[in-house]
């Protein structure tokens, strides 16, 4: 007779495959349609603000498909707020421009710019996952970016971010988002609910980072109690 699976190891199997995503076609549409229009605009505007390549550098950086992805398809994600997108990349452009300049080796100046850029980014609460790349751009993007030292942070890296922001924040609030995210307008909350105190609690007592703030997880708590 053949003896069941531990269950514990189906878990750990199963959780490399995410449960399938609440949202409609519509809205994952939607989200493609704003990041593939955030790269054209930011695109064709950093190129003719930068001269389309007089300067030798990129006018588009590849970071910036990965920021597209967090700001269109999940907005309201604590990781693609405006904040976290301008002094996440800032920060890790800065520290990798430095790490390249004064670390011969570029391996060891990719491993410290990035350890350091989430150092930094979670020090100062704006962790943005494509500011990684940002770093590892600023030492591994080649002879120009390297010549031109801490010009790359302000062209193409903060042209860029500030420009994509921007389209973020007119087309999230076109098609019906609020961007800056805002946490979802509750009623008055049902007798013996919980205190915001008592969620901050809970995100705190997990140990990890999760992709959701206690406003948005109260909001789903008190919509769910009405619901039932």
């Amino acid at each position: 007779m053949t003896e069941p699976k531990n269950p514990d190891v189906r878990s750990f199997w199963a959780a490399f495959v995410p449960p399938p995503p609440a949202i409609g076609w519509g809205e994952r549409v939607r989200g493609a349609l704003g990041a593939a229009l955030g790269i054209v605009l930011i695109g064709f505007v950093s190129a003719w603000w930068m001269g389309a390549g007089s300067s030798g550098l990129p006018f588009l950086i590849a970071p910036m498909g990965a920021s597209a992805v967090l700001l269109f398809a999940v907005p309201a994600s604590p990781l693609a707020q405006p904040w976290p997108i301008i002094g996440g990349n800032l920060i890790a452009a800065l520290i990798g421009v430095t790490a390249a300049r004064t670390i011969a080796d570029p391996v060891t100046a990719s491993a410290l710019a990035l350890g350091l850029s989430i150092a930094a980014m979670s020090a100062l609460r704006c962790v943005h996952p494509p500011s990684g790349a940002v770093a590892l751009t600023a030492v591994l993007g080649g002879g120009r970016i390297a010549a031109a030292g801490y010009g790359f942070v302000l062209e193409p890296v903060l042209l860029n971010s500030l420009l994509l922001m921007i389209v973020a924040i007119a087309f999230n609030t076109a098609t019906g988002h609020s961007y800056p995210h805002r946490a979802h307008a509750t009623a008055k909350p049902a007798p013996d609910a919980l205190t915001p105190a008592d969620f901050d609690a809970v995100l705190a007592e997990y140990g990890e980072t999760l992709d959701i703030d206690a406003a948005d997880l109260r909001a789903l708590y008190e919509d769910l109690r009405r619901r039932a």
